[in-house]
């Protein structure tokens, strides 16, 4: 059974066991840029250029989010949810956004929501005292671009950048090459640490990162599957 299928399956026991619980509809939705994230100070995060879409569930009131580079919208019975192809960016955005709403109603995960305006900015600055805390001066190997979290810790730890956006690959940022995910084995094997966007979770990557070095899980998009598996996770000023 694949990561998806161990996930789904727990979602529908969740279900099972609370049948009266349960709604009759799973929507999801893109939030706009300004929904998501609000007004931060800063104008590069991936959402304000249009590289990633947050994409919203709400189960009974509860939300859980996500990100994705393939958004869309979903509609339909929870039986229907749970019939889902998960083969591609988009159907998987939908499952993990409905996952960590699910969760969170169920008092199973917290932080499902995204920060906004300037706590992304206060988020990094509690960083390095996290990795410092937990893992002590480790070189980080750094899965994605999350440029506020990048810049702060590029200033006292050693750290390697790797990201899927085409438009950072081979860039130099806070001092440091961005790389291309065909380096991420060599940046593995020379990492103390992973720190990994919750997004890994969407794009089907996130199995990558589970059996080689001690992996942390930053953002939204992990909060249902790290609450359900035991990742550790930063995401101190989530919603």
């Amino acid at each position: 059974m694949d990561y998806y299928e161990k996930l789904k399956k727990e979602l529908a026991d969740m279900l099972k066991d609370s049948e009266s619980e349960t709604i009759k509809v799973v929507s999801a939705r893109p939030l706009t840029p300004e929904e998501a994230i609000g007004k931060p100070d800063r104008e590069d995060y991936p959402i304000l250029k249009g590289k990633e879409v947050m994409i919203e569930a709400d189960f009974k009131g509860s939300k859980g989010q996500a990100f994705t580079d393939m958004p869309g919208n979903f509609e339909g019975t929870v039986k229907d949810f749970l019939n889902i192809n998960l083969s591609n960016n988009f159907s998987r955005s939908i499952f993990i956004a409905v996952f960590n709403a699910v969760m969170r109603y169920f008092g199973h995960a917290t932080r499902t929501i995204h920060c906004k305006d300037q706590d992304p900015r206060a988020c990094a600055e509690e960083l390095p005292e996290f990795i410092e805390k937990n893992f002590g001066k480790a070189k980080i190997a750094f899965i994605g671009f999350q440029p506020a979290m990048i810049e702060k810790l590029s200033k006292t730890y050693e750290l390697r950048v790797v990201d899927l956006d085409m438009d950072n690959i081979g860039k130099n940022k806070f001092g440091l090459l961005i790389e291309s995910p065909e380096k991420t084995s060599e940046v593995l094997e020379w990492c103390d640490i992973i720190l990994a966007t919750g997004s890994t979770c969407v794009n089907g990557t996130i199995t990558d990162f589970l059996n080689s070095k001690p992996a942390v899980f930053y953002g939204i998009s992990a909060s249902g599957p790290a609450a359900a598996r035991g990742y550790k996770r930063f995401c101190p000023l989530g919603r």
